[in-house]
């Protein structure tokens, strides 16, 4: 985009080509998205919707070398052609801003958004200007409406939407991920009303994306029995490693407010250190007995709360079947149960081979032992051979990426 490019109109974008730096046509300008701010300064131009093939895909300002009008041109030839699923914070102009009931800040007349004015501003694509509406007098006022060119701080009525509600029904289908990287970036207070808006299962969920410093801030701010249900809802080894942060009161209270079924495998897992094979494992996998046939094993593992990595086996062990468990017998995993019929016993489908884990493992074992025998999940169990639990490969890689790697994981478009 040339930096002396003139304002260009929204309503006169649309339906203009969008061309490969060789004059390819791609698609079609379909709408502008922006960006409105909570200050009130104009809203920053974030890209096009652009139709390619009868279906709406996202495309960055940044991948734009020209734009007039005539058209836009790209930079580069290649582009994403994911369809366009508009994010929180996000305004498409045509779609929502035009025709819109705004006020004269001034005079405090209504008016009518008529158009949007899009330019470059220094090195970024801002809103310039609003064609507004402003109506005449008679039994038709708009139709003897007059033309005002007024900037984006003179009208009231275009603000973000503030409220928790709204916010808590944005975030609601995203993945717990980009719950977590979306309560990041929002205010201190915009994220405690989020906080307070979500339910225990949807807050534990997005907590168990978050860096531990943060965790133990929301925490704090729960209140004690709402913590407590959250720390019930994590994961035990998620909710160990989050108490592992609180001071030795606090975690005492809020274990001793917690139910106690729900609370006696965190306690046991407090006790190994964070960086351990003790420390990483989950004392959830799914276990099973010998005598339990392979349609029972693939009935647990279809369920759709239980992570990739612990679906791909079942752990095998004499009764009991909680962890600590009889002795550990071997694992079945999932490809070999596709492959056997459904009534064979799963004491017949177990790998033997591989030995456990001890829970005093360092984390640096435990990687290389994922790695060199390619699994995603690996049994941990004590001297007597018992199962305690077992430990994830993501759980691995949360603790052997930098401390921050959660704060500049960026979700991609």
């Amino acid at each position: 985009m040339a930096p002396g490019s003139e304002q260009l109109f929204v309503s006169r974008l649309a339906r203009l080509p969008v061309l490969a730096p060789t004059g390819e046509t791609i698609g079609r300008i379909a709408d502008v998205v922006i960006a409105r701010r909570e200050s009130g300064a104009p809203p920053p131009v974030l890209g096009f919707t652009v139709m390619v093939q009868r279906r709406p895909i996202f495309l960055g300002v940044g991948r734009v070398r020209e734009l007039d009008e005539s058209g836009a041109t790209l930079s580069t030839g290649s582009v994403n052609l994911r369809p366009f699923q508009q994010r929180e914070g996000e305004t498409l102009v045509i779609g929502e801003l035009l025709d819109a009931r705004v006020v004269h800040r001034e005079t405090g007349k209504q008016l009518r958004l008529n158009d949007v004015a899009i330019g470059r501003v220094r090195e970024e694509w801002v809103v310039t200007a609003l064609d507004v509406l402003e109506p005449g007098g008679g039994l038709r006022p708009w139709r003897r409406a007059k033309h005002l060119r007024l900037p984006w701080e003179q009208v009231a009525g275009l603000e973000p939407a503030e409220s928790a509600e709204r916010r808590v029904a944005a975030l609601a289908n995203l993945r717990p991920a980009d719950l977590a990287a979306a309560l990041q970036a929002l205010p201190v207070q915009a994220r405690q009303e989020v906080v307070a808006g979500l339910d225990d299962d949807r807050l534990a969920e997005a907590m168990e994306e978050l860096p531990e410093e943060l965790q133990a801030v929301l925490l704090a701010g729960l209140g004690d029995e709402r913590a407590a249900d959250v720390l019930e809802a994590m994961d035990p080894d998620d909710a160990a490693d989050l108490l592992g942060e609180l001071t030795e009161a606090d975690r005492a209270r809020l274990l001793a407010l917690m139910v106690p079924d729900e609370a006696e495998p965190v306690r046991r897992l407090l006790v190994y250190d964070e960086e351990t094979a003790g420390g990483l494992m989950t004392t959830e996998p799914v276990i099973m007995r010998a005598a339990d046939t392979v349609a029972e094993a693939l009935a647990r593992v279809r369920d759709p709360d239980l992570p990739p990595a612990l679906a791909a086996q079942v752990f095998v062990v004499r009764a009991p079947t909680q962890t600590p468990t009889g002795r550990y017998l071997g694992v079945a995993y999932l490809q070999r149960l596709l492959r056997e019929p459904p009534s064979e016993e799963l004491g017949a489908c177990i790998d033997t081979d591989l030995d456990c884990i001890g829970p005093q493992e360092p984390t640096r074992r435990v990687a290389e032992y994922l790695a060199t025998y390619d699994l995603l999940a690996a049994p941990v169990c004590d001297a007597q051979g018992r199962l305690l639990g077992a430990v994830s490969i993501d759980d691995v890689l949360d603790h052997l990426l930098p401390e921050a790697w959660r704060r500049g994981a960026g979700v991609a478009r």
